[in-house]
């Protein structure tokens, strides 16, 4: 089993095969986790398609296996893994980061209320939102 983080939540995916430095999941696996697919323009998220690198395309794509750690280096995202390749982070990279901290705008997230019906943070773009939080720790 592999544990997967990343800005949309944790994935425990068990299918994943941990190469070194790479992360292959099933095609199926990443998009739903990442939103990248495979189509013949490369691998796409939305209306946006990144071309599979000439003579590279056997690193990011393999039958219908897709190395998630290659894509997100490719993009110049950042990938941490485990020593055992267990876990992996998949993140945002710095500069991004500090745009949307200079962009002062939240990023969205999805909680459900006390009676367990999920908001989403974006459901509330231009309204004022008070959120409170609480932690025991």
């Amino acid at each position: 089993m592999t544990t997967l983080l990343t800005d949309t939540g944790r994935f425990e995916v068990p299918a994943a095969e941990a190469a070194g430095e790479d992360l292959w999941l099933p095609a199926g696996d990443a998009e739903t986790i990442t939103g990248w697919s495979v189509k013949p323009e490369g691998l796409c998220k939305a209306e946006v398609c990144v071309p599979l690198p000439p003579g590279r395309a056997q690193h990011f794509v393999q039958g219908s296996r897709v190395n998630v750690a290659a894509l997100w280096r490719h993009l110049g995202q950042l990938v941490v893994h485990s020593d055992r390749g267990r876990a992996w982070v998949l993140a945002s990279s710095a500069r991004e980061r500090s745009a949307a901290l200079r962009s002062l705008q939240a990023p969205d997230f999805t909680l459900p209320d006390p009676s367990g019906r999920l908001h989403s943070l974006s459901d509330y773009r231009g309204k004022k939102v008070f959120l409170v939080t609480w932690a025991s720790w």
